[in-house]
C-alpha cells in the first residue's frame, strides 16, 4: 500500500499531540496502521505525577509499536508523537508544510511509515516504534526499552536536514534551590538573600571551562527557567533555576563541577542526565553531529542505532516550525537506502 508522506504529515499535524497530551495521535496511528495491516501494540506509559507543568487535562499514554505477525524485525523505525508547545495549526505552500510538528517529528512518523510500507514489500523485516514524552523526559522510550523486541537496528528520527548523524549530544539537567531569611528591604541586614545566592552560583557555573571534543565540538549550558522572592520590598526567601546542558561527554566531571562552583550556596539537584552518543557511518550518505539530545539513549535494548530525518533543528521549536514537501518526500528512499544497507551488511 503506497502511502502519501506530505498527506499523512498533514493529518498528523491536524492532531493536536503536545506532551502529556498525545493519546489521539496513538489512537489515530494505531487505526491507522492496523488498517494497513500491521499488527499493532499499545505499550501503556505511566500518567506524570500530580502537578506536573503541562500535563494538566492529560489522559491516557502509550507508544505505538507496529510489526507483523510471528516475526521479529531486523529494523526498527523510530520517532516520538509527542510536540512542544504550543500547538500551532497546520498551513502550507507550495514548498512548504507549516505547523508544530511539521519536522519535530510527525513528518517524520509519515516518512517512516512510508518507508516501512516499501521495505515490508522488499521482503524486509521491518517495524515501526513511536513513542510518547520524548520532549520532556523521554518516558515512552523508558517503557519502550524494557519491552524491546529483539531488533539489531534502530533508525530513529530527528530533524538532521537528511544527515546520517555520526554522534548525538547528551543533555544533563541542572536545578539549582536556594534558601534565604524574609526580611523588610529597608533592614537587608536583617535578612538574607536567596535570590543574591542563586546568582552568585549561577555566575560561577557560567564561568566553568566545559569539555571540548575535536570533531564534535563543546559542551553549551543554557540558563532557561528563574523564578523567586515575594516583592521588590521584601528579601527574598526562596529562588531557583533550572539548567540545561549538552553534553560531549561522561557527565561525572561536568556534574562535580558544578557541585564545586555552587560551594554549598544552593540545593544542586541533577534531574535528568542522557549520556554523549557515538554512531557510525553507513553508505554515502551524507553526515552531521547533532547538537540536540534524542530518545537513543533510552532505546539501547532495541539495536545498534543510527540518527536520520529531514527537516531542519533550527526551525524546531519555533512558531515558524516547517518541512519542504520535497525534502519529506526523498526522505522515504533515504530510510529505505539506510534500512536496506544494515540487513544486507
Amino acid at each position: 500500500m503506497a502511502i502519501d508522506a506530505v498527506e499523512l504529515t498533514r493529518q498528523l499535524v491536524g492532531i493536536e499531540s503536545t506532551t502529556y497530551h498525545e493519546y489521539p495521535a496513538g489512537v489515530f496511528l494505531h487505526e491507522l496502521l492496523e488498517g494497513m495491516g500491521w499488527a499493532v501494540e499499545r505499550q501503556e506509559v505511566p500518567k506524570p505525577a500530580v502537578g506536573t507543568p503541562g500535563a494538566e487535562c492529560g489522559g491516557e499514554r502509550f507508544n505505538v509499536y507496529a510489526g507483523m505477525t510471528g516475526e521479529i524485525a531486523d529494523v526498527v523505525l523510530s520517532t516520538h508523537m509527542d510536540t512542544v508547545p504550543p500547538y500551532v495549526p497546520l498551513r502550507e505552500d507550495e514548498e512548504y508544510l507549516y505547523g508544530r510538528g511539521t519536522c519535530d517529528a510527525k513528518g517524520i512518523i509519515a516518512a517512516q511509515v512510508a518507508a516501512a510500507e516499501r521495505l515490508r514489500e522488499l521482503g524486509v523485516k521491518v517495524g515501526m516504534l513511536f513513542v510518547v514524552g520524548e520532549e520532556r523526559d523521554s518516558a515512552g522510550a523508558a517503557v519502550a526499552n524494557g519491552l524491546a523486541k529483539g531488533s539489531r537496528f534502530l533508525i530513529n528520527g530527528e530533524p538532521t536536514d537528511s544527515r546520517l548523524a555520526l554522534a548525538s549530544k547528551g543533555a544533563l539537567r541542572v536545578e539549582l534551590y536556594a534558601k534565604g531569611k524574609m526580611a523588610h528591604s529597608a533592614y537587608p541586614e536583617l535578612g538574607e538573600s536567596a535570590i543574591d545566592k542563586l546568582i552568585e552560583a549561577l555566575h560561577d557555573i557560567q564561568a566553568l571551562p566545559l569539555p571540548y571534543v575535536e570533531g564534535i565540538g563543546e559542551s553549551t549550558a543554557n540558563v532557561g527557567l528563574i523564578s523567586g522572592g515575594r516583592a521588590p520590598n521584601v528579601i527574598a526567601d526562596a529562588a531557583e533555576a533550572h539548567m540545561l546542558i549538552r553534553l560531549v561527554g561522561p557527565a561525572e566531571e561536568t556534574k562535580a563541577a558544578i557541585v564545586k562552583a555552587v560551594d554549598g550556596r544552593c540545593v544542586v539537584d541533577f534531574s535528568l542526565e542522557l549520556p554523549f552518543v557515538r554512531m557510525r557511518k553507513v553508505g554515502n550518505l551524507p553526515t552531521m553531529v547533532a547538537k540536540f539530545t534524542t530518545d537513543i539513549p533510552s532505546l539501547t535494548n532495541w539495536g545498534e542505532p543510527f540518527l536520520l530525518g529531514p527537516g531542519s533543528i533550527h526551525v524546531a521549536h519555533t512558531p515558524d516550525e516547517k518541512i519542504s514537501k520535497k525534502e519529506l518526500v526523498d526522505a522515504v528512499g533515504l530510510y529505505v537506502e539506510l534500512a536496506l544497507e544494515l540487513v544486507r551488511s
